[in-house]
């Protein structure tokens, strides 16, 4: 009955749209000159039709969807993934069909058309912001601008300036008034990697302007209204972060309305083949070369491997490998060395050793640095590792303050 009545509601707003768009016509046809202000004017009414046929056939996706519900259970991921191309779902750049990839691509596609929050959860590596990407993409900002934000990577002191702006003289080499990275997002897309960095103070920043779209810019009273779709994402424990009070709790549930689960690649195996070959053939175009593909056994030890660095690190390998390679066919051969070398099956002893002497040099680190991570003469710094990494790392191997 509620599929019935979308459809109804969208009959009603395709005739509403049919009239507007007649109207523009009639205008155009018996116009026999047009002035600037004029020719604005009716741009301007095009703009906002654009943009109302945009939020129906969003609108008409996401009913769709809705309806899948009772048959997806009965589908296999080839069907389920091929049900979301059907119903114009873009995922450019996302390869695979395992059953975690698509459960997440299907949560994607319904949070896509609303401006809900999103939190995206994964390791280091899984392709978080390629999936904030893919919801922007297929929600009615699409044509908007899409602002990403890698709050681990700036110091705290300059991260409040970074995303909100500054006032001329609020500190130090504040030359001039600056916008942030939320005015400059405004009507489309902001995407907040390492979310878990984010300081206690700011936090409570970022969930006003979740709450309410109010900001003030660093050093000013004044306050500005950003209307902002916000995409987060981290490879933090965030509930265990707020169990500790590192992380407020209101901004969580805030920011978790559509939680998403970006799967590490060791649970989706089956999806590296396509993976590899498409890095393969881009990475080959770059270089000038031609392969005919990977060969057979590199493959296999290719599927067989743990990738610690998940997809990021596959690339990393596939990229040297079209370098290092002279032959037509892709060969991972026993020179890629280190954690990139993929020439051990999962069962051997290679993965254990490089990951007891990651282990070793993670522990030597935090020692001489007293257990400090962030900051100058840090774990971090030492190992030249963000801190979101090196946290990441720690969860990993078990590793903790004693």
């Amino acid at each position: 009955m509620k599929v019935i009545e979308s459809k109804a509601t969208s009959a009603i707003s395709y005739g509403g749209l049919i009239e507007k768009i007649e109207i523009l016509r009639s205008t155009l046809r018996w116009a026999s000159k047009l002035d600037r202000p004029q020719i604005q004017k009716l741009l301007n009414q095009c703009n906002s039709l654009r943009h109302e046929v945009m939020q129906l056939s969003h609108k008409e996706r996401f009913v769709k969807a809705s309806s899948g519900e009772k048959t997806r259970g009965r589908q296999t991921t080839a069907q389920r993934r091929k049900a979301l191309l059907d119903r114009s779902f873009v995922f450019e750049g996302v390869f695979g069909e395992s059953q975690k990839l698509i459960d997440a691509l299907e949560i994607a596609e319904k949070a896509a058309p609303t401006d809900l929050p999103v939190l995206i959860d994964g390791e280091s590596g899984t392709g978080k912001e390629l999936m904030a990407k893919v919801i922007h993409a297929n929600g009615s900002r699409a044509d908007k601008s899409y602002i990403s934000v890698n709050c681990g990577a700036i110091p705290d002191n300059l991260l409040e300036s970074e995303l909100f702006g500054h006032k001329r003289g609020a500190f130090t080499g504040a030359s001039s008034d600056r916008s942030g990275k939320f005015e400059t997002a405004d009507k489309g897309t902001i995407f907040l990697d390492e979310i878990g960095e984010l300081p206690l103070d700011l936090q409570s920043k970022l969930l006003r302007v979740l709450e309410s779209g109010e900001m003030q810019r660093v050093g000013s009273k004044e306050e500005r209204i950003v209307d902002v779709r916000v995409i987060a994402a981290t490879n933090r424990d965030i509930e265990q972060e707020v169990r500790l009070g590192h992380f407020r709790s209101d901004l969580f549930f805030r920011l978790s309305v559509f939680p998403i689960e970006s799967p590490p690649l060791r649970d989706r195996r089956e999806d590296i083949p396509a993976i590899a070959t498409f890095f393969l053939a881009r990475s080959a175009a770059q270089v000038g070369k031609t392969f005919r593909g990977i060969d057979r056994v590199s493959m296999e030890r290719l599927s067989a491997y743990g990738w610690p660095g998940n997809v990021r690190e596959l690339r990393n390998v596939i990229e040297r490998a079209v370098i290092l390679c002279s032959g037509d066919t892709l060969t991972i051969e026993e020179r890629l060395s280190g954690a990139d070398r993929p020439a051990q099956s999962a069962s051997s002893s290679l993965p254990q050793t490089l990951e007891k002497l990651e282990r070793t040099q993670i522990l030597q680190a935090l020692e001489s640095s007293g257990w400090k991570i962030k900051g100058p003469n840090g774990a971090a710094d030492c190992l030249g590792l963000k801190p979101s990494t090196l946290r990441s790392r720690m969860q990993r191997l078990g590793i903790s303050r004693p």
